[in-house]
């Protein structure tokens, strides 16, 4: 029998960091670079949380693509 854990809802910008094998300073740039519009964006951005397909957007932009083993 394979027991899987219920995906997350929701991570915090460390533990996206953390599935995404990112450091948060990584993260950070990422986001400011590739998704933010403005400087209200990235100044929310350490009490942002993200959602199970903000991380498949953020894996695709890091360059991980789709292959990258899903943690949840």
């Amino acid at each position: 029998m394979i027991v899987t854990r219920p995906a997350k809802g929701h991570y915090s910008e460390a533990e996206a960091a953390e599935v995404l094998g990112l450091s948060v300073e990584r993260l950070r740039a990422l986001v400011r670079n590739r998704i933010a519009e403005n400087d209200e964006d990235v100044s929310n951005l350490p009490v942002a949380h993200f959602q199970p397909s903000d991380l498949l957007l953020l894996r695709i932009l890091a360059g991980q693509g789709l292959s990258a083993s899903h943690q949840g």
